[in-house]
């Protein structure tokens, strides 16, 4: 499975795209269904737990990604658009707890972002755009300065891998 990828910012933004050779809805279907998300979301060595994914406009998420050392990093948000097949937009906020982690404590986190997912069909091939909104220029340098484009990257990574698994 070949897969291309980019990233880029803006002055507020980053926009990660990856393309899936997967059809539209197995990639829909691997981003928004519990049981997909916990096999890949996180970057590679962290694995995932749902809390909650109430998946509906005004619906909450929890996901704890726990890292190698069994730290977890908790986040949290609510679905503001969804536009099945083809566009999701949710709040995306670290979750309680996350400001107590050890490695953590003396970072200043950014705040207020959105993420958008957008879910374009290729025919057999899908293109993911994810699209990181920040309320400033700071929270985005922030975000930046975490690793969060290697981060989804990695993650992405996982995408790839486990939609070849699912498709065998």
């Amino acid at each position: 499975m070949t897969a291309t990828s980019s990233s880029k910012s803006t002055d507020k933004e980053i926009v990660i795209t990856r393309e899936f050779e997967a059809p539209r809805q197995l990639v829909w279907d691997v981003w928004t269904q519990p049981k997909h998300v916990e096999k890949w979301f996180g970057p590679k060595g962290f694995t995932t737990r749902v809390d909650k994914l109430d998946f509906k406009v005004g619906g909450e998420s929890s996901y704890i990604m726990i890292g190698p050392d069994g730290t977890e990093y908790p986040s949290k948000g609510v679905f503001q658009e969804i536009v099945p097949i083809e566009k999701i937009v949710t709040t995306d906020e670290f979750g309680e707890g996350f400001d107590e982690i050890e490695s953590m404590k003396n970072i200043d986190l950014p705040q207020g972002m959105t993420q958008t997912y957008l879910f374009d069909d290729l025919g057999q091939r899908t293109k993911l755009t994810i699209i990181v909104s920040h309320p400033t220029v700071e929270d985005r340098e922030k975000h930046e300065a975490m690793g969060v484009i290697d981060g989804w990257n990695s993650s992405l990574d996982k995408v790839e891998e486990y939609l070849a698994e699912v498709q065998k």
